[in-house]
C-alpha cells in the first residue's frame, strides 16, 4: 500500500481505544503515532485525571467518538466497530467488558481476526486482579520499587514511567502487534493479557540474573548501576544543579577523572576500599563549579558527563535540537514520535483528539452509521 509521508508503518491498521487513563492512552498514542486509525471511545462526561483534552498528547493522532455503554445500544455500536478493527484496546477492571457487553467473547463474535488487547495493573487473574492499585503499588510489590533510591532513604518515585508505560503501554503495544502478525498469518485473533506486575518484572531480567550470579545485592545504592557505584550518579554543583556520570569502563573513567581534575584517584576505580574516598572526591569537584561550566569542561568528549536537564530545558538540549527529538505541534512542545523510520517515517499529524468531534468522519470511513444516530 502506498503511503502518505508522514502516515507511518501501521497505515490501514485500525484501532479501537476504549478511553481510560495511564497506560491504555499511550499505548494507543504509539500506535497512532506508527500510523495507525486509532478511534478512541470516549465516554459522555469524560474520563481522566482532570486535564484539559487541548493539552493531553497522548491522544493526539487520534479521532474520538462518544458511546455511552450503559445504554441499552451502546454496546452495539461498540462492536460495530470491532468487527471493523484490527486491534482492540481497553483498560477495565477483570469482567467489566464481559459485564457492559464489548468483553472479548462477544467482540470475536462478530471478528474473529481481532486481536483483544487487556491492559491492567495486576493482570487478568491471580489474587489482587480485582483490586484497585496504580503505578507505584505494581512497581512496589515486583522488587523494582525497592531497587530505585538512596540506601538510606525511602525508595524513590520514578513519577510512572517505569510502570505505567514502561512496564505497561510498551508490553501492550509489543503484545498487540505479535498478535496482528499472527491474526494475519492464521486468520485468528487472540487475547492479550498485558499486567503492568508482569512487564515491570520483565525488565528487571538481567538484574535477577546478576542476583542468581552473586553479581547484585538486592539492596538500594549497593551495586555499579543503582548509585552505589560512585563513578555511576549524580552530582550538584556549585549553582544547585545536577551532573550526571555513567563512566563505567576503564577508558572512560580515565577520561573522567582526568577532566574532573582529580587524576590521582585513576586507581581507585576497582577499589572498593576507597569508593567512598574517590565519591568525596568527586563530589567536592562538581561543587566548585556550575552546572554549565562542567557541561562545556566534558563536552566533545567520551567521559560520559551529562547536564540533568529539566522537562522545559532538555528541547534545547543541542543534540535533541539537532535531531528534532521534540516538536511543536498545536503550540504544544511535545516529544516527537519514535522509532523512526527510514522509508515510513512518521510525524504528529493531529493535535489532541476531542471527545466526540470525529464521530460524523469516522462514521462514513468505518461504514457505521449508527454512531451518528444521536448526533445533533
Amino acid at each position: 500500500m502506498a503511503t502518505t509521508p508522514g502516515q507511518g508503518p501501521l497505515v490501514g491498521v485500525r484501532v479501537v481505544e476504549l478511553a481510560g487513563i495511564g497506560p491504555g492512552p499511550f499505548a494507543a498514542m504509539l500506535l497512532a503515532d506508527l500510523g495507525a486509525d486509532v478511534v478512541r471511545v470516549d465516554r459522555p462526561g469524560g474520563v481522566g485525571l482532570g486535564i484539559n483534552p487541548d493539552y493531553d498528547v497522548t491522544n493526539r493522532n487520534k479521532r474520538s467518538v462518544i458511546v455511552d455503554l450503559k445504554s441499552p445500544d451502546g454496546p452495539a455500536r461498540v462492536l460495530d466497530l470491532a468487527e471493523r478493527a484490527d486491534i482492540l484496546i481497553e483498560g477495565f477492571r477483570p469482567g467489566v467488558a464481559e459485564r457492559v457487553g464489548v468483553g472479548p467473547e462477544a467482540c470475536h463474535a462478530r471478528n474473529p481476526r481481532l486481536v483483544y488487547g487487556r491492559m491492567t495493573g495486576w493482570g487478568q487473574d491471580g489474587p489482587l486482579a480485582h483490586r484497585a492499585g496504580h503505578d507505584i503499588a505494581y512497581l512496589a510489590v515486583t522488587g523494582t520499587l525497592g531497587m530505585i533510591g538512596e540506601p538510606d532513604r525511602p525508595p524513590a518515585v520514578p513519577a510512572n514511567l517505569l510502570g505505567d508505560y514502561a512496564g505497561g503501554s510498551l508490553y501492550l503495544v509489543v503484545g498487540v502487534l505479535a498478535a496482528l502478525h499472527h491474526a494475519r498469518v492464521s486468520g485468528a485473533g487472540q487475547v492479550v493479557d498485558t499486567a503492568i506486575v508482569d512487564g515491570a518484572s520483565h525488565l528487571a531480567a538481567m538484574i535477577h540474573g546478576m542476583v542468581a550470579a552473586g553479581g547484585w545485592q538486592d539492596r538500594r545504592g549497593a551495586n555499579l548501576l543503582d548509585g552505589g557505584c560512585p563513578y555511576y550518579g549524580t552530582y550538584e554543583t556549585a549553582d544547585g544543579k545536577y551532573m550526571a556520570v555513567g563512566a563505567l569502563e576503564p577508558q572512560f573513567y580515565a577520561e573522567f577523572v582526568t577532566l574532573l581534575g582529580i587524576p590521582d584517584q585513576a586507581d581507585a576505580r576497582k577499589d572498593w576500599a576507597r569508593w567512598g574516598e574517590l565519591r568525596e572526591a568527586v563530589a567536592a569537584r562538581f561543587r566548585s563549579r556550575t552546572r554549565e561550566e562542567w557541561t562545556a569542561v566534558f563536552e566533545g568528549t567520551d567521559a560520559c558527563v551529562a547536564p540533568v536537564l529539566s522537562l522545559g530545558e532538555a528541547p534545547h538540549h543541542p543534540h535533541l535540537a539537532a535531531r528534532g527529538t521534540f516538536t511543536d505541534h498545536g503550540g504544544i512542545t511535545q516529544p516527537a514520535p519514535a522509532p523512526r523510520f527510514s522509508a515510513t517515517p512518521t510525524t504528529v499529524r493531529t493535535g489532541p483528539a476531542q471527545p466526540g468531534a470525529d464521530t460524523a468522519e469516522v462514521a462514513r470511513d468505518w461504514d457505521v452509521p449508527d454512531l451518528t444516530k444521536d448526533l445533533a
